[in-house]
């Protein structure tokens, strides 16, 4: 009996594969900045650095839950086993060639990470899930290859910048400023928490990437860049779902000849 392999995405031009290994749980993100825990709560503004978890029920172990074959299947994340309230994480990425892209990353959350639920929009991706569930996958989506600090954003409201032109320093536009660009030291700072709220320290996110090289880790096809119609397979891929779609939407029995 074969062994099911799952392909993540199809395609062979450069964006096309990074999507399918972005997506892929066996492949590991390249780390390439370090923000501290202390850094990553206070950029959220969900708690104080230091504060207890606020929660919404007992941990489990104490709650004395019915017997469920469900629950002994089921592995309960961290932050469910200490009943953690839900937050959330907001992140948007500008479409002049951040390394990720919403819908990409909502794949990628899905495979890699237990008990969060990820949501796209035309240019924002909400990630919900209990608190300490959110903090730690926050801070890999951070520190790894899948985020430029010029180029991605995390935005909990006023989304609205990721399609309008760069500034001098190759930083996205935002209407609430909660990041500048420190030109002594070459990094991108916030100095706004996600809602907007000025800090009291200022959280550094390290330096933006060289523009040859978000051309080799992005995900995004541009005109300028990669054109999608350069990727033959993706190409049709992408068309046999339209005319599957199309076809089968009139008669389902049509699916069988195609």
């Amino acid at each position: 009996m074969s062994t099911y392999s799952p392909q993540f995405y199809p395609g062979t031009t450069q964006p096309a594969v990074n999507r399918s290994k972005y997506i892929n749980p066996r492949y590991t993100w390249e780390k390439l900045r370090s923000i501290s825990d202390e850094d990553i709560v206070t950029l959220l503004g969900h708690r104080k650095p230091g504060e207890a978890y606020s929660t919404v029920h007992p941990p489990l172990e104490e709650m004395k839950e019915p017997d469920c074959p469900i629950r002994k299947l089921v592995e309960p994340t961290p932050g469910a086993k200490a009943g953690d309230r839900v937050r959330y994480v907001q992140l948007t990425d500008s479409v002049y060639l951040s390394p990720m892209a919403p819908y990409v990353r909502t794949w990628a959350v899905n495979w890699r990470y237990r008990g969060l639920d990820a949501g796209v929009l035309s240019g924002r991706n909400p990630i919900e899930g209990r608190e300490r569930d959110v903090e730690k996958a926050t801070k890999e989506l951070i520190e790894t290859e899948v985020f430029d600090p010029a180029r991605t954003a995390v935005r909990g409201y006023t989304v609205h910048g990721h399609a309008l032109r760069l500034d001098e320093n190759g930083l996205m536009f935002d209407a609430v400023r909660r990041y500048a660009f420190d030109k002594e030291k070459g990094v991108v700072t916030y100095i706004k928490d996600q809602i907007g709220v000025p800090l009291d320290k200022n959280v550094e996110v390290g330096k933006p990437l060289p523009e040859e090289e978000l051309k080799k880790r992005t995900v995004q096809f541009r005109a300028d860049h990669i054109k999608i119609t350069d990727d033959k397979d993706l190409l049709g891929f992408i068309n046999r779902i339209f005319e599957l779609r199309a076809r089968s939407g009139f008669n389902p029995e049509e699916v069988k000849s195609l």
